[in-house]
């Protein structure tokens, strides 16, 4: 380990939000990907569900990758390892991937309505914040 500076108090605050910001995230997807059954599709709106049947196979692995990644990242940014800035990026562009195809080709807004951009604006920011954040953390040399 190098000589890091010792880190402030939020970036202990914000690395354990990250951490369980990203968890979510995580819960979300094996929920998506793997629990949702028939009964669980017939209680949720009729438009969602005609979005999740109408998106591409590439759709959940892409959704995989944005929440793993950002899980693993803010884990790496609590250990104080450089790393978790590449694996923010790596994040932040399968978000920004999955976040605008939804919005433009599957046509979130028309489909569901104006309120449908609530979500994936807070998520595209978080992801941004979380991004140069570690950047900000390992130019204060918090990171090693």
């Amino acid at each position: 380990m190098t000589n890091a500076t010792k880190p402030n108090t939020a970036f202990w605050i914000i690395a354990v939000l990250a951490v369980l910001w990203n968890l979510i995230g995580v819960f979300l997807w094996i929920s998506e990907s793997f629990l949702m059954t028939e009964e669980l599709k017939a209680s949720l709106p009729p438009e969602q569900v005609e979005l999740m049947n109408n998106s591409p196979s590439w759709n959940m692995i892409v959704y995989g990758i944005a929440t793993i990644s950002g899980l693993v990242a803010s884990l790496l940014l609590l250990m104080r390892k450089k790393f978790s800035i590449a694996i923010f990026a790596l994040s932040l562009v399968a978000i920004l991937i999955l976040q605008l195809y939804w919005v433009f080709a599957m046509d979130l807004i028309g489909v569901i309505g104006p309120t449908a951009l609530i979500m994936p604006l807070i998520v595209i920011a978080i992801a941004i914040f979380e991004y140069f954040y570690s950047k900000g953390a390992a130019r204060n040399d918090w990171l090693s």
